[in-house]
């Protein structure tokens, strides 16, 4: 889609996904031909008028100051993501079109690499579209099945082999996840031929990607929790912490631990052990 598409649909899909009783609005119980809210509702909560509102949502995002824009945001309860997903859209419509880009995968720095080896918990280096492309022994055994592939990546894992189903403990929703944050990636730089030739990959392959896809989350990985059923160990639960590479737009640090003492820990040592024996 283009972007002017990209932003109509997220608005309409948001609008859809609002209760009046969620949004304050009083309903008078007469019929609603749509699910959610109405645009004029819509209108009114966010302080704009009727006209200018529709005109949004016909994905004319264009000239809106970012104050509008967080008003209608506030109306839609959308998250601190959808939100700064929204304004991405509405840069993308402000500035001229260009022709799209071809964004490699950059080199990950030599120090950055030695910082990954170094840890003492699992960790990875991964790209905006998931591909894995560093990790010390711990995530390489962390990992095993994702790393087997001659090209690892999470979301062609997650959709296009089979294993997957049983390596989380919640399979739909790690899948969704990764579809959600392709999409804010789309959102954030949509000129990224690799990217969309990525999507467009996916999209052909996976029925289950086109389903999830058509939802418009967006997501984007902070920190949380993780929950594994590993091949080796059985269940692991680890909490995760994604970090930005000062200046390297490209690569982002994503570490996995667990409570010191908990089987959790137990089951990464041992994953550890198996590590050290694998390793050449």
């Amino acid at each position: 889609m283009t972007s002017k598409d990209e932003a109509r649909a997220f608005l309409v899909s948001r609008r859809a996904q609002i209760t009046p009783a969620e949004a304050g609005v009083h309903d008078h119980g007469d019929e609603r031909r749509v699910p959610g809210l109405r645009r004029e509702e819509v209108a009114e909560l966010a302080g704009v008028s009727v006209g200018y509102y529709k005109r949004l949502e016909r994905g004319e995002l264009g000239g809106a100051s970012e104050s509008v824009l967080d008003a209608v945001a506030r109306a839609l309860r959308l998250t601190n993501i959808e939100r700064e997903h929204l304004l991405d859209l509405a840069r993308q419509a402000s500035t001229s079109p260009s022709r799209s880009e071809v964004h490699g995968t950059a080199e990950v720095r030599a120090s950055l690499r030695r910082l990954v080896e170094s840890m003492g918990v699992p960790a990875i280096v991964q790209t905006p579209r998931l591909d894995l492309v560093a990790a010390n022994d711990l995530a390489r055994a962390l990992f095993s099945p994702v790393f087997e592939a001659q090209e690892p990546n999470f979301a062609r894992f997650n959709y296009l082999d089979p294993r997957a189903r049983d390596f989380y403990v919640d399979w739909p929703l790690a899948r969704r996840t990764g579809a959600a944050i392709l999409r804010r990636e789309a959102g954030r730089d949509p000129r990224d031929k690799g990217l969309t030739e990525f999507i467009g990959e996916l999209t052909t392959l996976s029925p289950l990607f086109r389903e999830d896809w058509a939802r418009l989350d967006v997501h984007e990985h902070r920190t949380g929790t993780k929950r594994f059923v590993h091949p080796d160990v059985g269940r692991l639960d680890l909490a995760f912490e994604v970090l930005e590479t000062p200046g390297d737009s490209t690569h982002r640090l994503v570490t996995y631990s667990a409570e010191p003492g908990t089987e959790a820990d137990e089951k990464l040592a041992i994953l550890g052990s198996l590590a050290a024996e694998r390793r050449p």
